[in-house]
């Protein structure tokens, strides 16, 4: 049997050929699919680092957010422990008779039916106007119906203030 050494030779030529087009075709996709990684982990890198400081700067405004709204909140509290403080002290002194609550009457109606004698007191800040003094237990009431009123419009304001600094937020 006659060997073709011709036909291997050139078969050995097609296949190292062929090899080496297959290995240079591999070493350059490779090195474009190299590049095209490093690309795109450095474009997620950019976007990772974006994030983080969009985040970054979330967390700062809401911890100045919180901050603020604490400082209201105890801004608030104090207001409340005073006006409590001042109906507390407004009381005792009601109790003990070192103030008394009167109320003005009209100089018309006094001599129509009220009983209440014409002539002015000898103190007093109204330049001569007719008071009537109210009951001790009556007093008392009164104070209470306005400090509750004190605390809500307390509360009101805070209430407010604490939605003027949400809607800052949002817009």
């Amino acid at each position: 049997m006659v060997v073709p050494w011709r036909t291997i030779g050139v078969m050995v030529l097609v296949l190292i050929g062929a090899g080496s087009v297959w290995q240079f075709q591999d070493w350059r996709y490779g090195k474009q699919l190299a590049d095209q990684a490093r690309l795109q982990a450095e474009t997620l890198n950019q976007l990772t680092q974006v994030a983080a400081t969009a985040q970054q700067a979330e967390q700062n405004k809401r911890l100045a957010l919180e901050q603020r709204l604490a400082a209201r909140e105890k801004n608030h509290f104090e207001k409340m422990t005073d006006a409590q403080k001042n109906q507390d002290r407004l009381r005792d002194r009601l109790a003990t008779a070192d103030v008394r609550l009167s109320v003005l009457i009209d100089a018309t109606d006094a001599a129509k039916a009220c009983g209440v004698p014409t002539t002015p007191g000898s103190s007093g800040v109204d330049h001569a106007a007719l008071r009537a003094r109210l009951d001790p237990a009556h007093a008392q009431r009164i104070v209470a119906i306005t400090g509750e009123g004190d605390r809500g419009l307390i509360a009101l304001r805070a209430c407010q203030a604490y939605v003027n600094e949400l809607r800052l937020i949002s817009d």
